[in-house]
This record gives structure tokens, sequence and C-alpha cells, in this order.
């Protein structure tokens, strides 16, 4: 039987069930793709459920509002495929009426989508013979047929979507490529997968040299830098409090944040002068007591970056004119750890 048949016959026999497959809705395809892009499905699917039932059609998405959307989005990391969201979804609306278009290289064209989610929509939506590369189809394929080609290379995109396009060559594209991601996902996992009970065990080049382990080889690794983030929370007499737009392009980017101190290295102290200058800048005035709430740093590790991050309470003696009342600060998205902090410093 043909890697193909065998494949397709797994799928059928062990296919989960999703919302986003109960139909071919362009919409509903692309929203799930990038949700879950760098997200597990358990922790996805919640999301794609509430996105889906805040804005059921692309206009519904293109008429929300940033803030609406990245509340939304709260606690999903990655926060620039939620804007990306949103400017695609105007782009369909004004430019394409609402309605997806078909051609693939248009849509690879759409912000946030590139070569694997147009690759997906073409091909479960539209029954184009578009395979898909991703991480579990570079492990799975590199396994089988045991590709030793670093998968971050500039040619491996390359080698394993044609690898793929031919292997898809006369079935179902869209149950194809769901079947491959399937497999990935649940059976040629990172780490101990069962090649015992595998249905490609006797055919897999990496179990037959020991190398599933070794399989799929990168060459780079991911340099990961170390930040140290200082947030000062004030509180006035009538216990409000000040939060920003975080403007700068990176991490949380267009996420509210308290006043913030990046500092180059580690420092468990700040002088009077550095809060009185923080505080000008903000047009906050007045005698003040600042403590530290956290006895410990809090770490949070991303993709290429280790954030060592610290909240200072600086209350005021008197009115400072803030802006924020505490009632109204769980209407502002934040990131997960600032989400955190707020709930359990204002509401708890």
């Amino acid at each position: 039987m043909s890697f193909q048949k065998k494949l397709i016959l797994w799928f059928k026999e062990n296919r989960r069930l999703f919302p986003w497959r109960e139909n071919t809705n362009p919409y509903s395809v692309w929203l799930s793709e990038i949700i879950l892009q760098q997200t597990r499905v358990a922790q996805g699917l919640p999301y794609y459920k509430r996105f889906i039932s805040a804005f059921p059609s692309i206009a519904d998405l293109a008429g929300a509002s940033e803030d609406e959307i990245l509340r939304l989005w709260q606690g999903l990391g990655y926060y620039s495929r939620a804007r990306n969201l949103h400017a695609t979804a105007k782009q369909i609306t004004e430019q394409y009426n609402g309605k997806f278009p078909r051609d693939f290289n248009t849509i690879k064209k759409l912000k946030g989508i590139g070569d694997y989610t147009a690759s997906a929509i073409c091909s479960i939506c539209f029954d184009q013979e578009q395979a898909v590369v991703d991480g579990n189809v570079y492990r799975l394929l590199s396994r089988i047929y045991g590709i030793d080609q670093p998968i971050d290379s500039s040619g491996a995109h390359k080698l394993f979507k044609q690898k793929a396009q031919i292997l898809m060559k006369g079935a179902h594209p869209g149950n194809f490529n769901q079947a491959m991601m399937e497999f990935g996902a649940l059976q040629c996992v990172p780490k101990n997968p069962n090649c015992q009970d595998c249905i490609f065990g006797s055919n897999c080049v990496a179990f037959k040299l020991g190398k599933v382990s070794l399989l799929p080889l990168k060459s780079k690794k991911i340099k990961v830098k170390s930040r140290y983030l200082h947030y000062f929370v004030p509180i006035d007499a009538l216990k409000n409090t000040l939060i920003e737009k975080r403007k700068e392009k990176g991490i949380w980017q267009n996420l509210y944040q308290f006043p913030m101190i990046e500092t180059q290295k580690k420092q468990e102290y700040f002088d009077e002068l550095e809060i009185k200058s923080l505080l000008t800048k903000n047009k906050i005035v007045g005698d003040f007591e600042i403590s530290k709430w956290n006895l410990q740093p809090i770490f949070q590790k991303l993709t290429h970056q280790n954030l060592e991050i610290n909240f200072w309470i600086v209350k005021l003696s008197k009115r400072g004119n803030l802006g924020t009342e505490i009632g109204d600060i769980q209407n502002y998205p934040m990131p997960k750890i600032l989400q955190n902090f707020r709930d359990k410093f204002f509401i708890n």
C-alpha cells in the first residue's frame, strides 16, 4: 500500500473533530490556522470559539476595534498574529467584498499569511493541490524518507514542499494535508514517538537506522536575549492607577502596561530621582512611597527572549489625576504576565 493510501486510511480512523473541520469556509480555516500557529490545540480551541462567537464573519472581524481583538487574544501570545488578522480582515472586506480570494499567490500576499496558511486554505477550501509544510510535515517526511537537510536551511522548504506535492498527487488535497499534520501531531511526535505501532514503521528510514531522535535536523541555534523589565504601578488616594499603550515594535505592541523602565542588567533598587523622572514624564507630581510587590523576580521565556520582570508599587500621597479607575482596568488588553499581576493586586 502506498504512503498516500496508508496515511488517508489512518486519518479516517483517527481524525479529531474540531469546529473548523465542520465546513470548508475559508474564514474558519484561516482563523484556526492563525490561532494555532505556535499554539497547542487544547489552548487554541477556546480562543477559536470566542472569536467565531464574537465575529461570525470576516466583515464582523474587520469592523471590530483593535482593542476588542487584542482583549479576546489576551493570553495567547504572539500578538502580531491578532494585529495581522485584523488588517487582513479589513483588506478582504474592502478589496474583495468580504469574500476570501481563491488564488494562491493572492492569498499569500495578505498580511500574516505565508505559504503554509495559504496552502491550507487553498487545499481545504478550494481543492487546490498545494501541499502544506509545517513542523509536523518536516518531522514526518524527514524521518520516513531519511531527509537530513536542515529544515532551517535556505532550500529546505522548497525540497519538502516538492516531496509533499508528489505524495499528494491524486488525493483530495485538503484531506491529504490535514492527514499529514494530524499524523505528525498524534503519531510522529517530536519526542518518544511510538514507532513500534506506526503504520510506516517498516518503511521509515529513521526508525531502521535509529535516527528518530535526530531528525529533523536544524543547523542554527536560536540566540536568546535577556531583558529586565520594571513596571511601576502608581496608586493615588482614590486607588486609581495609570496604564499606557505600548507603542514600541516587538513584543506586546499596542497592548497596555504600567509605566515601565527597562534596564541593561539586574537592578534591585531605584533611587528617588529615577522614580521622580518617570512620574514627571507621566505628569504625576507630589510625595510618594515605593515598595517592591514581588519578593523574587518573575521570569517569562519567549522564543528569542528571557524576561525578568519586577513590579513596584508607587503610593502617592494625594489624588494623582491618574486617569485609570480601578474598576475599568480589566477592560484593557494586557500581556498575560501583566494580567496575572492585575488580577492578584487589583481584584483579589
